[in-house]
């Protein structure tokens, strides 16, 4: 029978008799490559951020908010949408589908910065059934830190 004979590499910073496996020790630092790999893909930061005006705060969350700055697909808005209640006309604008998670700071006529996630969250709070005019098309969008 064949003795399996494993070399060690002693361990020179703890105690002395402590003997690892070189083998562990590659396997080892493999895996905190990867991790660390794995890691950095996962936390990309760089989010395109795009300027947004509330200018119109309709009642129970019906919100049509403008983009006023950044590159949006432009199948995602309406490039041109009339209020039929004040006959306003106005420019690049989109209803809120994100009530649940928008902000209650954020008044009619108030600038913010905003993003378009690839992954939305469902939205699970009660919502108000009134009718309020706003564009057929709706974007969620998640308030940037700027």
């Amino acid at each position: 029978m064949k003795k399996l004979v494993m070399r060690l590499l002693p361990l020179k910073h703890y105690n002395k008799n402590i003997f690892i496996p070189t083998k562990m020790i590659k396997y080892l630092v493999g895996f905190f490559i990867f991790l660390n790999i794995s890691c950095n893909k996962s936390n990309n930061t760089s989010v395109a951020c795009f300027k947004g005006k509330l200018v119109l705060k309709g009642i129970c969350m019906n919100y049509v908010i403008q983009i006023t700055e950044g590159d949006v697909d432009k199948a995602l808005y309406e490039s041109s949408w009339q209020n039929p209640l004040t006959n306003t006309t106005y420019q690049n604008v989109f209803r809120l589908e994100s009530i649940c998670s928008f902000p209650s700071t954020i008044k009619e006529g108030d600038e913010f910065y905003f993003t378009i996630p690839k992954n939305p969250i469902p939205q699970t709070c009660a919502q108000c059934m009134a009718y309020s005019p706003t564009p057929n098309k709706m974007i969620y969008i998640e308030i940037c830190n700027k």
